[in-house]
């Protein structure tokens, strides 16, 4: 609930209750996205069913002729078997859940090895193949017409295939969900869509630290390759400033990431919805194509929440990121002042950082430590300042 306290008549200021208390500086009254994230995001009732059977090259009838999207496939038995050696470093867990699949080579080179294989397939043209596959070879594989990256969408009502809930999908799999303390309960593995990686990378991030769609169930494990590009924004720090931003130190902070493998684009075959091999036509596919695909390591720190960072209040640490990169070549002094009433040169004593500070000279570890100091001042009931315009950036 959202509470007034006296400001001058152009702003009004508000205290959010509960942990990650914060005031909020807007015009008007509360609207509908000041309700936090966590609460707006629903879980649909729909069960995943498996399609009837379809040939591997028909198209379906549901496909439209002019909005066919392509996606990229492992079709190469090298590179399944390269990706296969990299999962099988870590064999403490042998459950993989496979995004797209797509002709099932990684499939295959998985359930050869002896893993326990779930996979999520968008393109229903796939399914017969890999279901086939999933006979041939011992029964360790279920298939699901699903796609990974629309679990769980954020709007109301019912949903339908490939857009699923993940508490459904996994319940029905028999997956059972690990203390986040504990291990690994199951390894995701698959390739970033082509379109909206940063949409997706956003939605992941919101998922991790609220603990929400699979990471309701633990410290679930994404093995998935991603545009050289964004691989090196993610792993952006203080030493390469131009590629540093909210979003590098969000990840760094919830996930220990690690690069596995740098594979070029040309060894991944592209396929339409309707299964057919699709060759690059635009020129920006041209030099997509001599770009590079990088295969990371994603894996949930034991120690990401504190007492004072919690998937309660961690929209507001978003909110601090978000403010503080807007303006990356300010001090760190100038955004203390504009992000919180409490005292900022006694936050800069505590955190160990001089008024000259900017946010690029900050490391990820300095951010969370920056948020968790603000959070534990007992002195004051308002701890934060917020603009509602944040909400609607897309950094």
């Amino acid at each position: 609930m959202w509470v007034p306290v006296g400001l001058p008549p152009r702003l009004t200021l508000s205290a959010f209750s509960g942990a990650g208390r914060f005031c909020v500086l807007k015009s008007g009254s509360a609207k509908g996205k000041d309700v936090p994230a966590r609460s707006r995001r629903g879980l649909s009732d729909f069960h995943p069913q498996l399609l009837p059977s379809q040939g591997f090259g028909d198209s379906p009838s549901w496909v439209s002729k002019c909005g066919l999207e392509s996606r990229r496939y492992i079709t190469s038995p090298r590179l399944a078997e390269t990706v296969v050696q990299i999962l099988w470093e870590k064999q403490a867990c042998k459950l993989f859940l496979e995004c797209n699949p797509g002709p099932g080579i990684l499939t295959q080179a998985l359930l050869e090895r002896g893993a326990r294989v779930i996979a999520l397939e968008s393109d229903r043209t796939f399914i017969p193949h890999l279901e086939s596959l999933g006979k041939n070879l011992g029964g360790k594989l279920d298939v699901a017409h699903c796609d990974f990256f629309k679990l769980d969408p954020k709007n109301y009502g019912a949903v339908k295939s490939p857009n699923v809930s993940s508490q459904l999908l996994f319940q029905n799999l028999g997956i059972e969900a690990l203390p986040w303390s504990k291990g690994i309960p199951l390894k995701v593995v698959g390739i970033f869509p082509s379109k909206n990686e940063r949409k997706t990378l956003w939605k992941l991030l919101h998922d991790i630290y609220s603990c929400t769609s699979i990471y309701r169930y633990g410290r679930v494990e994404l093995n998935l390759f991603i545009n050289e590009k964004e691989c090196r924004k993610l792993m952006a720090n203080p030493r390469n400033p131009n590629l540093y931003q909210a979003l590098s130190v969000l990840w760094q902070v919830a996930c220990e990431i690690k690069l596995l493998h740098v594979e070029p684009w040309s060894s991944f075959d592209m396929y339409t919805q309707n299964g057919q091999l699709e060759k690059p036509k635009s020129k920006e596919s041209l030099e997509q194509i001599q770009q590079n695909l990088c295969f990371i390591r994603l894996t949930p720190r034991r120690n990401l929440f504190t007492e004072n960072l919690t998937p309660i209040n961690y929209d507001v640490f978003f909110h601090m990121l978000k403010q503080c990169f807007m303006k990356r070549n300010a001090t760190l002094i100038d955004h203390l002042h504009s992000l919180s009433p409490v005292d900022a040169v006694d936050i800069l004593k505590q955190v160990r950082k001089k008024e000259k500070t900017k946010i690029t000279n900050m490391y990820p570890r300095d951010f969370k430590r920056l948020f968790e100091t603000i959070e534990c001042s007992k002195d004051y009931t308002c701890k934060w300042l917020y603009d509602d315009f944040m909400e609607d950036v897309v950094t």
